[in-house]
């Protein structure tokens, strides 16, 4: 069974990842950058429109 991801990037120190989006915040909260701590809107670190739309879609 395959489980869907998306895909992060820190608008601040460009680290990328891969999360589950039920792991995630709702799209407009906050969220820190594991790396940095960059704080920012957590449709801010996704890489792609795709996966901010996967992440209103499945978060």
């Amino acid at each position: 069974m395959d489980e869907t991801t998306v895909q992060l990037l820190c608008p601040e120190c460009t680290k990328d990842w891969q999360s589950a989006p039920g792991e995630l915040p709702e799209s407009a909260d906050m969220f820190h950058c594991p790396n940095c701590h960059a704080s920012r809107r957590m449709a801010e670190f996704m890489r792609t429109d795709r996966d901010l739309q996967t992440l209103k879609q499945l978060g």
